[in-house]
C-alpha cells in the first residue's frame, strides 16, 4: 500500500516595511532598434520631398510650405513602378539629378532675391558669381572667400549626388513592395486631384502642390524671355531721340558751366524714409542744405526708379546715362558696345567741354569709357591713394573728391569740365566706415589707417540686420556730407552738381517690399540752372518730399537734355 506524504505549504511572510534595494543584475536591456534600411528610406523620402517643395525665396521658408502633397512625386512613382529594373534605376538617377539641379537653382534664386531683388537668370548671371566672390574677398578676406567658394561647390556636388541616390533608393523600395506601392500611389493621386479640385488648404497653403513643375516653368520662361529680349533690345538701342542732334544743339543752356554727375553707392529711398536710417540721414540732408544755401547754392530734389536693386550698380549708371532701361547684363553689353548717345557723351559731342571720369571702384580694364564719353578716366590706381581699403571700397569718398580736385578740377583749361564721379564708401557691407577729416590733412590717404583699424568688423555687421541698417545709414551720411562739403569748399558760381543713388540697398537693409526709388538732386549757384527745371515740380533742398515726382530712371536723360535747350534729332540705324 503506497504511502502518501502530505506536503506542507510554506506560509507567506509579510513584506518588510522598508525593503532592501534589489541587487543590480547583468541582464541586458532590450531597446527598440530601427533598421538602417528603414532610416535610409525615411531620409531619402525627406530629401526628395523637401527638394520638391522648396520655395525660391528666403521669406517663403516656412513650415507650411513643406506640409503639402507634391504631384510630381505621385507621377514619378507611377512611372517608376511601370518600368523594368534597369530602366527604372537609370530614370530614377536622372530624375534625382534633375531635382538636385532644381534645388541648386532655387537656392540661387534665394540669394539673388535677397541681394538683387530678382531671381537668378540661367543665361546671364553666371558672371555675377565671380563678382560675388571678389566682393567677399574684399569685404571678408581672401581666405573666407576661398572657403565659401569651396563650400558652395561642395554643396552643389553633394546635392546632385544625394538627390540622385535618394531617388534610386525610393525606386528600389517601390519595386520591392510593388502591389502596396501601386495602391498607395493611386490613393495619393486621388487625394491630390480632390484637393486641387476643391482648393483645400492646410495652414494657409494649398494641400496639392506642383511646386517643382512651376519652378522649372519659371526658369524656362526666364530663359525664353531673355533670348527674345536680346534681339528686341538690340533694335531698341539703335533708336535715339537725340542720336542725330548736332553738338551745337546739345545742352546750350549749360555752356560755360562745370557740370558734375556723381553717383552715391546704394543711396536709396529707404535711407530717407526708414525708421532706423531716416533720422540721421534726414538731419544730414537738412544740415547740408542749410550749409550749401549759406554758401550761395540752391538745390532741388526728386525720385528716380532704378533699373537695379541691391547691387549691379553699373546697370543703374548706364540706365541713367543712356535713357534706356538696362536691367540685365545682356542689355548692358549691348548698349555699351554700341554708339548710343549717353548724357555724359552729349557734353563730349559738343566739343565745348573736357570730360573726365573719377572711378575709384574700377580696378581693371574699363573699355566702357568710350560709351560714357570720357576723355580721361582715373581708376583706383591713378588717384594717388596710399591708405587702406575700407572693405570693398578702395578709398574714402572724401579722398577721391580731393584727388579729383587736385588732379583735375583745379587745373587751368580752355574749356569747362564735365565730370562723372562714382563714390564707393557707402558700398556694402558698410564696415568699417571712414570718418571725415580736415581736407587740408588728407595727403596720400595714409591718415586713414588708424580710422580703418578702429572701425567695425564687416562680419559683425553682416550677421546683424539692425546693425547693417544703422551702419548703412551712417555710410550715406558720410558720403552725402563729403560730396556737399567738396562743393561748398571748391565749387564756383559756374559749378552744377547732379547727384543721385544708383539703387536701393539689399533687402536685409531696405526691407522685402521696398521700392526701387533713389533720390536725385541738382545743385547750383546760378538761379537760371534751377529755373530751367521748375516744371519738374521737384522739392527745394536735398531731401525730396514723399510726394515728389517719381520717374523711371531711363527717362531722366531726355528730360535733362530738353530742359537745358537740346534739340531732338532722332537717329535710327
Amino acid at each position: 500500500m503506497p504511502v502518501f506524504t502530505r506536503l506542507r505549504q510554506p506560509q507567506e511572510t509579510p513584506a518588510p516595511e522598508n525593503p532592501a534595494p534589489e541587487e543590480p543584475t547583468n541582464t541586458p536591456t532590450h531597446h527598440l532598434r530601427i533598421p538602417w534600411p528603414l532610416i535610409l528610406t525615411i531620409l531619402s523620402a525627406a530629401l526628395v520631398l523637401a527638394s520638391l517643395l522648396l520655395p525660391n525665396s528666403v521669406a517663403a521658408l516656412r513650415l507650411n510650405r513643406f506640409t503639402r502633397i507634391p504631384g510630381e512625386a505621385i507621377i514619378g512613382a507611377a512611372i517608376l513602378l511601370a518600368l523594368p529594373r534597369r530602366p527604372r534605376t537609370v530614370l530614377a538617377a536622372v530624375m534625382g539629378t534633375t531635382l538636385g539641379a532644381l534645388t541648386v537653382l532655387n537656392l540661387l534664386d534665394m540669394g539673388f532675391r535677397a541681394y538683387l531683388g530678382r531671381g537668378f537668370n540661367l543665361v546671364l548671371d553666371w558672371s555675377l558669381l565671380d563678382d560675388a566672390q571678389t566682393y567677399m574677398a574684399d569685404s571678408m578676406g581672401g581666405t573666407t572667400a576661398t572657403l565659401a567658394a569651396i563650400a558652395a561647390v561642395a554643396l552643389v556636388v553633394v546635392l546632385l549626388l544625394a538627390t540622385a541616390l535618394a531617388t534610386v533608393r525610393l525606386a528600389q523600395v517601390l519595386a520591392a513592395h510593388k502591389q502596396s506601392a501601386s495602391k498607395a500611389t493611386l490613393i495619393a493621386g486621388t487625394v491630390w486631384i480632390t484637393c486641387t479640385t476643391l482648393g483645400l488648404q492646410l495652414a494657409g497653403m494649398p494641400i496639392a502642390s506642383d511646386r517643382a513643375v512651376s519652378a522649372l516653368t519659371i526658369q524656362a520662361r526666364r530663359v525664353q524671355d531673355t533670348l527674345r529680349d536680346e534681339a528686341a533690345f538690340a533694335k531698341e538701342a539703335k533708336e535715339d531721340t537725340f542720336g542725330a542732334t548736332p553738338g551745337a544743339q546739345l545742352v546750350p543752356d549749360l555752356r560755360g558751366k562745370d557740370v558734375v554727375f556723381a553717383f552715391i553707392e546704394s543711396y536709396g529711398r529707404s535711407a530717407i524714409e526708414d525708421d532706423i536710417m531716416a533720422p540721421g540721414v534726414g538731419r544730414t540732408l537738412d544740415t547740408r542744405t542749410a550749409a550749401l544755401e549759406k554758401a550761395g547754392y540752391r538745390a532741388k530734389s526728386g525720385w528716380l526708379t532704378s533699373s537695379t536693386y541691391g547691387g549691379s550698380s553699373w546697370l543703374g549708371h548706364s540706365t541713367f546715362l543712356s535713357g534706356l532701361w538696362i536691367d540685365n547684363q545682356q542689355r548692358y553689353r549691348t548698349v555699351t558696345s554700341g554708339d548710343h548717345l549717353t548724357l555724359t557723351k552729349a557734353f563730349q559731342k559738343t566739343g565745348a567741354w573736357d570730360t573726365v571720369g573719377i572711378m575709384p571702384g574700377v580696378q581693371k580694364a574699363w573699355p566702357e569709357a568710350d560709351f560714357h564719353g570720357l576723355d580721361k578716366v582715373y581708376n583706383a590706381f591713378q588717384l594717388g591713394y596710399e591708405g587702406p581699403k575700407f572693405s570693398w571700397s578702395t578709398m574714402p569718398d572724401q579722398y577721391a573728391l580731393e584727388a579729383f580736385q587736385r588732379l583735375v578740377n583745379s587745373k587751368k583749361r580752355d574749356k569747362p569740365l564735365m565730370s562723372e564721379i562714382i563714390l564707393t564708401s557707402s558700398h556694402q557691407p558698410w564696415a568699417p566706415i571712414p570718418k571725415l577729416v580736415d581736407w587740408d590733412d588728407l595727403g596720400d590717404g595714409s591718415l586713414f589707417t588708424p580710422i580703418q583699424k578702429a572701425g567695425k568688423n564687416p562680419q559683425d555687421i553682416v550677421s546683424d540686420t539692425t546693425k547693417s541698417r544703422e551702419e548703412y545709414g551712417k555710410s550715406i551720411e558720410y558720403s552725402v556730407t563729403a560730396l556737399t562739403q567738396w562743393l561748398e569748399r571748391y565749387g564756383t558760381k559756374d559749378t552744377v552738381l547732379v547727384f543721385l543713388g544708383d539703387h536701393q540697398p539689399i533687402a536685409r537693409v531696405s526691407g522685402n517690399n521696398a521700392s526701387r526709388d533713389v533720390p536725385v538732386s541738382i545743385v547750383a549757384k546760378d538761379p537760371e540752372v534751377l529755373d530751367n527745371i521748375t516744371a519738374w515740380n521737384w522739392t527745394d533742398g536735398l531731401k525730396p518730399a514723399p510726394d515728389a515726382p517719381v520717374w523711371k530712371m531711363d527717362t531722366f536723360r531726355d528730360r535733362f537734355l530738353k530742359a537745358y535747350g537740346s534739340t531732338p534729332h532722332p537717329a535710327t540705324n
